[in-house]
């Protein structure tokens, strides 16, 4: 199996002022002469960490790692006004042109999916290709069997997400709860929502693994810690609510303005946060992309069986450009 590419620090951070009162952090690593390629984060609302910068090559690839509106290290943390999908695509166009980039290639998972494939139908002539890991096609049944449909394998689990919620089997009561307590004033409300809301995601994505129905602990978090955890979670709900404001069918309806260049469709068998379903429509919809199905993988970047095949894809993809 194949392991990450060794640790690198950034040779240049930047900082990019776009829409009031956004301010965008990205850093770059790798070969500064490189053939470009970003990384998209999920959530929305994840940010970047430093081993999103280890699965590429750093001798050929110029690897951007960029934290979207209100996430990660950008400025203000968890703010969602002026946060549309539309106005991650606006950012993604500036980077590019204050980073002086005709073309690069794009690496999604999750989310970070769902806006590779809306900014390439957005900007197809600026794309070298796509790798997208587990992904979300942001349609209402998509979210209806993550926070509705799943009740039926993680009944437990489920309970605790919606403990005390009217109207919990319908998808916009269970959404309008937690938007409101995020976005309310009581700030102990929103930590506590905040909490279950990613406890249930956390349940989700690690299904498989022994132990994956304990409790990983909680109340020793840091106040950076805390204030990361509204953030994210404010800026899910705040997309959530909103249907990730992408029209329904709106990705599957458009494929046909993809530009024909390589695609990589990566995805786990045990993904049930986004089912396999997705990668099986994008690539029957997408001529000549690559479906590669990981057996012994979900829905995290960081499961072995997964890095083993992202690695050996930006790889591939490596020699053919």
């Amino acid at each position: 199996m194949r392991a990450l590419y060794p640790h690198a620090e950034p040779y240049a951070v930047h900082r990019i002022a776009v829409d009031e009162p956004h301010q965008i952090f990205l850093e770059e690593c790798g070969n500064p002469r490189g053939v470009p390629v970003v990384f998209l984060h999920g959530g929305p609302g994840s940010g970047c960490s430093p081993d999103h910068r280890r699965y590429f090559d750093p001798e050929f690839f110029r690897i951007i790692l960029v934290d979207q509106r209100g996430s990660g290290r950008s400025q203000p943390l968890g703010e969602t006004a002026a946060n549309t999908t539309r106005d991650l695509v606006y950012d993604m166009e500036s980077i590019r042109r204050h980073l002086g980039i005709e073309r690069w290639m794009l690496f999604g998972g999750s989310w970070g999916a769902t806006l590779a494939l809306v900014y390439a139908l957005t900007h197809p002539d600026h794309i070298l290709g796509m790798v997208l890991r587990g992904s979300f096609l942001a349609r209402e049944e998509d979210l209806e069997w993550f926070l509705v449909g799943l009740r039926r394998l993680l009944p437990s689990a489920w309970e605790q997400l919606t403990r005390g919620i009217a109207g919990c089997r319908e998808l916009g009561s269970l959404i309008d709860w937690y938007h409101a307590a995020l976005h309310g004033e009581d700030r102990q409300r929103s930590l506590d929502a905040a909490r279950r809301w990613s406890e249930w995601g956390g349940q989700v994505v690690n299904w498989h693994k022994p132990g994956s129905g304990e409790n990983g602990g909680r109340g020793d978090e840091s106040e950076e810690q805390l204030e990361q955890l509204l953030a994210k979670v404010r800026i899910e709900t705040h997309y959530a609510r909103h249907r990730y404001f992408i029209r329904e069918n709106e990705i599957l309806d458009r494929l046909d303005l993809l530009p024909g260049v390589p695609v990589s469709i990566i995805h786990g068998r045990y993904d049930l946060t986004c089912i396999m379903e997705s990668a099986w429509l994008l690539h029957r919809a997408i001529p000549g992309s690559r479906l590669v199905e990981v057996s012994d993988a979900g829905h995290l970047i960081d499961d072995p069986a997964m890095i083993s095949a992202l690695v050996e894809e930006t790889d591939r993809v490596r020699d053919f450009l």
